[in-house]
C-alpha cells in the first residue's frame, strides 16, 4: 500500500505510516474515537456519507455541517469552510469524489483548503475511496500531497470501488507513524487483523494490469451519461452530471415530492430503487440517489419505469 500511494499521491509513505482495515468504515470510526473528545467539533459534509455524521455523535463531538450545493456541482465553498472553522474544531472531513452527489474538488479547491485550515492544530480526513474513479479526463489531486498537510492528513482508500472487491472486505489508512500505531492498536483490539487472504489479493490488484480499472470507469462513465441525459427528460427531475464516483443525484422538488416518500413510491409502485437524499444528511432533501453500478439495459429500464409512474402520479 505504502508503494501505491508513494506513487498515485506522489508523497513518500513508508509501511509504518499504513494502516491496513477490513473495509474503510474503521478508519473513519478509528480516526474520529482517537481525535474527537466530548464537544469538539468536526466539519464535514451534507449531503455525505452518513457514517461521519453517526460516529461524530456516537463519540460525543459536535457534527458541524458544510452544505454542497448544486449550483457549485456540490464542490464545498471554501469561504463557508473558513466560516464554520472555530477553536472547537479539531477534524474537517473532506471526501473526493464525492458519496452520494459524485461531486469532485478539484485542485485548487483543496489547495483553498489547506490555505483555510493554515497553520492551525486540525486534522483532515480525506476520504478518496472512488479516487480511480473520475469522469472527462479529470485527475485526482489529495491534500495529503500538500506538503504543509502531509502531517495532518489520514488519507482514507479501499478496494471496493476501484477493484470491484466489495465483499472482500478491504481498506486502509496512511498516516503519520504515531498515529499508525494508535490505530493498529484499536484495529488489533477490535478485530484482530484484516483476513490475510484479501492482502495478498490486494496486493495482486494494485500490482497487476490497472486496464481493468480503466475500462470500469469508461463504461460507469457511459451509463452516467446515459442514465443523466434520461432523467432531464422526466418531469419533475433535473440532474446535474457528476464529475467521478458511479452515482447521480437528482434534484426532484419540482416533482413535489419529499424525498422519502417518492423513493418509497418509485421502489414500491415502479420498481426503481433510489435512496432519499436525507439518507445522507438534512442538506440532501429534495434529491435522490441513484447508483449507475448496473447493466445499462436494466438502467434504461429504470429510466422507463420512473418516466411511466410519474405520467401516472405528478
Amino acid at each position: 500500500m505504502a508503494e501505491y500511494v508513494s506513487r498515485t499521491r506522489g508523497v513518500k509513505v513508508s509501511p509504518d505510516e499504513v494502516v491496513v482495515v477490513p473495509g474503510g468504515k474503521p478508519i473513519i470510526f478509528f480516526t474520529i474515537l482517537s481525535l474527537i473528545d466530548d464537544g469538539d467539533e468536526v466539519i464535514y459534509p451534507n449531503p455525505g456519507f452518513p457514517i461521519y455524521e453517526s460516529m461524530i455523535d456516537y463519540v460525543g463531538g459536535r457534527a458541524v455541517p458544510i452544505q454542497l450545493r448544486e449550483e457549485r456541482d456540490f464542490a464545498l465553498d471554501v469561504d463557508e469552510l473558513t466560516a464554520l472553522i472555530s477553536n472547537r474544531t479539531k477534524l474537517i472531513i473532506i471526501n473526493s469524489p464525492q458519496n452520494p452527489t459524485g461531486g469532485v474538488l478539484q485542485r485548487r479547491d483543496i489547495e483553498q483548503i489547506a490555505d483555510a485550515i493554515g497553520d492551525r492544530n486540525i486534522m483532515v480526513l480525506s476520504d478518496e475511496i472512488y479516487s480511480r474513479l473520475l469522469f472527462d479526463g479529470g485527475e485526482h489531486f489529495s491534500i495529503m500531497s500538500i506538503p504543509a498537510m502531509r502531517e495532518r492528513t489520514i488519507l482514507l482508500d479501499g478496494f471496493s470501488k476501484t477493484y470491484a472487491m466489495t465483499g472482500w472486505r478491504m481498506g486502509y489508512g496512511v498516516m503519520r507513524p504515531d498515529l499508525a500505531a494508535q490505530m493498529t492498536r484499536l484495529m488489533t483490539n477490535s478485530n484482530s487483523c484484516t483476513a490475510s487472504f484479501t492482502q495478498v489479493a490486494g496486493i495482486e490488484a494494485i500490482r497487476g494490469d490497472q486496464s481493468s480499472v480503466d475500462h470500469m470507469r469508461d463504461e460507469f462513465q457511459n451509463r452516467r451519461d446515459v442514465f443523466v441525459d434520461g432523467l432531464n427528460k422526466i418531469k419533475g427531475f433535473s440532474c446535474r452530471m457528476p464529475k467521478g464516483a458511479f452515482y447521480v443525484f437528482p434534484n426532484v422538488t419540482q416533482t413535489g415530492w419529499k424525498s422519502k416518500p417518492l423513493a418509497d413510491a418509485l421502489l414500491e409502485q415502479a420498481g426503481v430503487a433510489a435512496l432519499s437524499g436525507t439518507a445522507f444528511g438534512e442538506f440532501g432533501e429534495g434529491y435522490l440517489r441513484f447508483s449507475v453500478a448496473n447493466s445499462l439495459d436494466n438502467l434504461k429500464q429504470a429510466l422507463d419505469r420512473i418516466d411511466q409512474w410519474t405520467k401516472k402520479n405528478l
